[in-house]
């Protein structure tokens, strides 16, 4: 799910990405795009074993799947608009087992710092008591990996980890994201004045893409941030205050990034 900068500047993980594109005049100018250009202008993550991050806050983990997402969604003809909180979806719903989604398991590294760090247990833990409270997953902290808290700890589902002078506040991974891509990166600057957002909010928009929804602006292109057309609507209406919404992409939020009776709806659609 985030690229947090500042009240017109706030994008996803991924909720703060980049900033989001013009209106549907430059979704064109973006299909006409040439492979080498569109890899030539992707954000990479600078340390071994970084992402490549599209969509502002979504990591893929290699050229391959750039390659494919090029191919597959640059390429193709836009979609047309639609509504709903929307779950990843490519050829069948991205999402937890039934097993799965009720022990998501995490570690919050110590090389947050202890300050920082106690913000990052409060805040998870609000964030996914949100997801929690009227979704059917359950997230589970365990602190005993804190120290090792890696890309390679088997020990957890996830990890969370910090960064720092990225292009984004925060960003997720997706459930069909590998062990090794299944990280939460919150960079140092969302520990400064967010306001009107908070810690546990862009923490409750990076939680909804660790469980499979997608930017609820992608559903429309008159929100000038549409990215893609995989994705599946689980409610019947288009919802602009949705936690999953970029408020810069024609959205109402203008509090703290919440979830809407849509986006519990959706959920509960997608995790009953």
């Amino acid at each position: 799910m985030l690229k947090f900068r500042s009240v017109a500047m706030l994008a996803g993980v991924s909720l703060l990405g980049a900033a989001c594109g013009g209106p549907e005049s430059q979704q064109e100018a973006e299909v006409t795009q040439t492979w080498e250009e569109f890899r030539a202008s992707a954000v990479r993550e600078p340390w071994e074993g970084g992402k490549i991050i599209v969509n502002g806050d979504e990591a893929l983990e290699s050229e391959e799947e750039l390659a494919a997402y090029f191919h597959n969604v640059v390429e193709s003809k836009l979609g047309q608009s639609q509504d709903g909180l929307a779950v990843y979806y490519i050829g069948g719903d991205i999402k937890w087992s039934a097993t799965q989604k009720l022990n998501l398991t995490y570690c919050i590294s110590n090389t947050f710092g202890t300050t920082n760090k106690a913000k990052m247990v409060t805040a998870m833990a609000n964030a996914t008591a949100a997801w929690e409270a009227t979704a059917n997953v359950n997230f589970t902290y365990l602190s005993q990996y804190d120290a090792s808290c890696t890309a390679s700890q088997a020990g957890v589902l996830f990890d969370i980890r910090p960064v720092s002078g990225q292009s984004y506040v925060a960003r997720a991974f997706f459930p069909n994201s590998s062990r090794s891509g299944r990280n939460v990166l919150v960079d140092s600057s969302a520990f400064g004045n967010l306001s009107p957002w908070t810690l546990t909010g862009i923490l409750r928009h990076e939680l909804g893409h660790t469980l499979g929804f997608r930017h609820e602006h992608t559903r429309s292109t008159a929100s000038g941030c549409y990215e893609d057309s995989q994705w599946r609507a689980l409610t019947t209406t288009y919802d602009r205050s949705s936690v999953m919404h970029y408020p810069q992409c024609n959205g109402t939020q203008t509090g703290d990034l919440v979830l809407t009776t849509l986006d519990k709806q959706g959920a509960r659609a997608l995790y009953p």
